[in-house]
């Protein structure tokens, strides 16, 4: 499937890995311009030289979603190489997951900053080109987790919440602008995201029962896909998958 794809210029952050990279690699292929961004330098600069001598079109740009300057710059980068962007993925995000007793309020800081400011600060960087344009598509990750809450995922949860509600009131915003609007709410997914958890007792049992039902990384790609596929006046809000034995 590349109708609807081939030609556009798409920005992803966090990108080094997991769904991010799973995207670059499913869209370039189906032959988009992606810009990769991530704080990870190594990993997207051998990423956009592996993609590129396979004929690809990838560009890596050292990115951390914290730091509004950088994300700005990464898509000031696009539109002065490629003269547009088409869609901007915010994608990067952490998942350090504990119980509000335990206090992790370091890790609660960080999820603000990455899972939230970091959507915020993307869609600060694309929203004056696309309105410019009146064309575009922004793209934000939120989770399962985004629609249910757990114990010991209350702030991820709270986090992922926040990106359904920005996202669906800059849905009622851009539409003077012709810009569409997708929130993409993914399951349990084999990514680095459970790395991110420093309760060694939590994130052993959330990478057993992850390992036992989580599906691929393409399943998220292939959502990019549909969602930025689709003709110019369909506008895919929003997609919630799972893997089909996730009860949660």
């Amino acid at each position: 499937m590349s109708q609807g794809i081939e030609n556009k210029v798409v920005v992803i952050t966090g990108a080094s890995s997991g769904l991010g990279e799973a995207t670059a690699r499913h869209l370039a292929e189906r032959g988009a311009t992606v810009i990769i961004g991530a704080r990870r330098l190594d990993r997207i600069e051998a990423l956009a030289a592996e993609m590129n001598a396979q004929g690809y079109k990838v560009v890596a740009v050292q990115t951390d979603v914290t730091d509004r300057d950088q994300v700005k710059n990464l898509v000031d980068i696009t539109v002065k190489q490629f003269g547009r962007i088409d869609v901007m993925l915010n994608n990067a995000g952490l998942m350090p997951l504990a119980p509000l007793e335990r206090l992790k309020v370091d890790e609660w800081d960080r999820m603000i900053d990455v899972n939230i400011k970091g959507v915020l600060y993307g869609i600060a960087a694309a929203l004056p080109h696309m309105k410019a344009q009146k064309s575009g598509h922004i793209i934000n990750v939120s989770s399962v987790y985004g629609h249910v809450v757990d114990p010991g995922a209350t702030v991820y949860c709270a986090t992922k919440h926040a990106v359904r509600a920005l996202s669906e009131g800059l849905r009622k915003e851009v539409k003077p602008y012709n810009i569409r609007t997708t929130i993409i709410s993914p399951g349990a997914v084999n990514t680095e995201l459970l790395e991110h958890i420093s309760e060694k007792d939590i994130q052993a049992g959330t990478m057993e029962f992850v390992s036992k039902i989580a599906i691929g990384p393409g399943t998220f790609a292939r959502s990019v896909a549909f969602a930025i596929s689709e003709p110019d006046d369909v506008d895919i809000n929003e997609i919630l998958f799972r893997p089909t034995a996730q009860p949660v």
